[in-house]
């Protein structure tokens, strides 16, 4: 237990103010892989709040009692949302706390929780007609596995990534492989990317996926907050450019 959380970014399961009207909730380590190697990631969720204490809530962590008092005395999550479908496991239990909360889930992610999700869920499949639009913008990312949805809270100037970039600091790794393999992989901090073998499941919309980080280097953010690693909380702009160069400077 020490080890694991030496992983993580504590305090865990509490909430972290990162910018007017946003929060963000470091979780505990998952292991995610091949059967036999499987690497430890730390997991982050983040709440923005619109107007009449609504809570947009993104990648799920666990919500256990103190955590769900922490964030009613914010406001009340009115909508949770799945952004690739690797991203759905705690769900249920923010879903079961606020049963009137709506479930937004990116594409392919029902046939990957296989079942767990039961209960409506909507797509996240376009870049508008959303309730939350008029602060938070969207922006589907298609690759051939999957689809990752990217969010932009417009007045923080806060960009919200899932494993479109992730960013493993070498401390927090936990073993000389893992280092090896997160260098390998493009995804070892100062320079985390896009993972290597996502690269790959780009290539068929390379053009879309290019138009899309144009856009959000067009946003210019200020910060991102990334569900793996240690997220950028200056020069979101030049972080994109940086870590997109792979299809940015082709």
């Amino acid at each position: 237990m020490l080890q694991e959380t030496h992983l993580t970014y504590p305090p865990l399961n509490t909430l972290k103010p990162v910018a007017d009207e946003v929060w963000i909730v470091d979780g505990p380590i998952i292991r995610f892989g091949i059967p036999g190697l499987k690497m430890p990631f730390p997991t982050r969720a983040t709440l923005i709040r619109l107007s009449g204490r609504d809570l947009f809530v993104h990648s799920p962590t666990p919500f256990g009692a103190g955590l769900k008092a922490e964030v009613e005395r914010i406001g009340t999550p009115r909508w949770i949302v799945g952004p690739n479908r690797l991203h759905y496991w705690w769900i249920p239990d923010w879903h079961a706390a606020h049963p009137g909360s709506e479930v937004y889930v990116a594409p392919r992610t029902a046939e990957q929780a296989r079942g767990r999700l039961a209960f409506d869920c909507r797509t996240l499949d376009r870049s508008s007609g959303y309730p939350w639009d008029h602060l938070i913008r969207t922006l589907p990312v298609a690759g051939d596995y999957m689809t990752e949805v990217v969010f932009f809270h417009i007045p923080s100037r806060t960009l919200v990534l899932t494993d479109l970039i992730e960013n493993f600091e070498p401390a927090k790794t936990g073993s000389w492989l893992v280092r090896f393999l997160t260098w390998a992989g493009g995804v070892r901090d100062p320079d985390g990317c896009t993972p290597r073998d996502m690269r790959l499941s780009f290539m068929r919309n390379r053009a879309e996926v290019r138009a899309a980080v144009e856009t959000m280097v067009g946003w210019d953010p200020e910060r991102i907050v990334l569900a793996h690693g240690r997220c950028y909380v200056r020069d979101g702009g030049a972080e994109l450019r940086r870590a997109f160069r792979w299809i940015l400077d082709r």
